[in-house]
């Protein structure tokens, strides 16, 4: 059967299986921000960003402490999280290499299922050049569209809509398209038909400096505190870079609130799940490095928060099962009541945010195919392999054991334990973890390269696939 005759038939499948069943859907608000790191919350106890519409959130929702991107970078994520696929699976392990149009996807799933859909922001897996207009057969099943595939000139930022014609977001783009996304929610406030509404903001990632002014007014470089693992010949910049990254977050914040108050004078809010995450986190210059890709905690943790006050109700609830990239697209069906598709490869975490028992065996996999740009193998990149528990971190590169870390007694990540004769059992005991699930997912952990040419993608003296900007 061809696939794309059987992708339909999947999809035709499942909305048959969700007619069946509740009549109530609810309604879902999914905001992903570009490289905002776990720790960067006035909740997460950092005592500098000012995030309070984000601390109102986790305190009036669901929080996962353990939630991990999969492969720190941009598009590997954002295909993750529109098929339930894993980086080896949909073949987008690098940017600007294009998820396949075919794919069974969280908008074509909703949308057979009886929702409106819609995506604001940037999109990052078409591949067709940055700044290309993406016809309607490669956007995923969205019909709502006001989109470009990237750019971070946040104060010049242009898009798309239904035609070829470029568009502009007035001003810093983030807020432009929240503004977008509050008139999306009061346009559907009276339909019966239930929605996704996705928003995605480029910010915080860099340029740092190019916040509205009134931001970066809050944040004195000199002021603000270092993580323990920045070293000391790196402060300076470090303060510096914070102190624009968190002058982002502080608009995002700002933006938030708006979104929610929308939410709440429309009366949606009631029925609306309403999520935040990242696609990945950003080094800042801890451990000397900057960006992502890297196996640490600064950037590999991502924030992931949840309220739905009509279906979850609970408030302030924290979760410690780690939950990766891959398990979002069939966590927010399962919450939504509608069937996830056998092409995901992710978990259903709804059933645990619910009470019910964690489906996971507590070990997240981190990874990276194909170290590229910054992270190039002349900068000290490198293949690896790894998971990320409750308390620790254990990764493998080509050579074997690379980094071992106790994150409950080392919260941040300075003292290596692999291949030290003490931790001998700890390490053979995640070892045999990892081995497990890399041969659960046939993942045989070969040189990038050889992916690289099974995909057919050509690659520059960096390891980047080059893109039309």
């Amino acid at each position: 059967m061809p696939r794309l005759l059987l992708h339909s038939l999947i999809l035709g499948l499942l909305a048959l299986a969700v007619n069946a069943a509740q009549p109530r859907l609810p309604n879902v608000v999914f905001v992903l921000a570009d490289q905002w790191r776990a720790e960067a919350f006035g909740y997460a106890g950092n005592p500098d960003v000012k995030t309070p519409n984000l601390d109102r959130l986790q305190r009036e929702g669901v929080r996962f402490i353990n939630a991990v991107s999969a492969m720190p970078v941009c598009s590997p994520m954002r295909a993750s999280l529109l098929t339930g696929q894993r980086p080896l699976t949909h073949g987008v392990f690098l940017n600007d290499v294009p998820l396949d149009p075919e794919a069974v996807t969280i908008g074509k799933v909703l949308r057979a299922a009886g929702y409106d859909t819609g995506y604001i922001g940037k999109w990052h897996v078409d591949a067709h050049g940055r700044s290309n207009f993406i016809p309607r057969e490669r956007r995923q099943g969205f019909d709502y569209w006001k989109v470009l595939e990237c750019t971070h000139d946040y104060n010049s930022s242009a898009y798309y809509a239904d035609g070829a014609d470029k568009l502009r977001w007035e001003g810093y783009d983030a807020i432009a398209q929240t503004r977008d996304a509050q008139q999306y929610l009061r346009d559907h406030a009276g339909s019966q038909k239930p929605f996704i509404l996705m928003l995605a903001w480029g910010p915080p990632h860099d340029p740092y400096f190019t916040a509205p002014e009134r931001y970066r007014a809050m944040y004195d470089p000199s002021k603000l505190r270092l993580r323990p693992n920045v070293p000391q010949a790196g402060e300076g910049q470090a303060r510096k870079t914070l102190a624009g990254y968190y002058a982002h977050c502080t608009a995002l914040d700002d933006c938030f609130g708006e979104l929610r108050r929308t939410l709440q004078e429309t009366g949606l809010e009631e029925n609306t799940l309403l999520v935040f995450t990242s696609d990945h986190g950003d080094m800042v210059g801890s451990q000397g490095a900057y960006k992502k890709q890297r196996p640490y905690d600064e950037a590999i943790r991502v924030p992931l928060l949840l309220r739905w006050p009509g279906g979850l109700g609970a408030k302030d609830r924290q979760l410690d099962a780690p939950i990766n990239s891959e398990d979002l697209m069939p966590t927010l069906l399962g919450l939504s009541g509608v069937p996830v598709p056998k092409t995901a490869e992710g978990l259903d975490y709804s059933g645990y945010i619910r009470g019910r028992k964690n489906p996971g065996d507590g070990a997240a996999v981190i990874c990276c195919v194909s170290p590229f740009g910054e992270w190039v193998r002349r900068n000290g990149g490198r293949e690896y392999r790894g998971i990320r528990t409750m308390r620790h971190t254990y990764v493998r590169d080509l050579g074997g054991p690379w980094l071992l870390y106790d994150n409950r007694a080392d919260p941040y990540q300075t003292n290596n334990l692999a291949n030290r004769p003490g931790y001998a059992r700890l390490q053979a005991s995640l070892d045999a973890i990892l081995d497990r699930k890399l041969k659960e997912r046939h993942d045989e952990f070969l040189p990038g390269d050889a992916y690289i040419k099974k995909w057919g993608y050509k690659v520059d003296a960096n390891g980047t696939v080059p893109y039309e900007r």
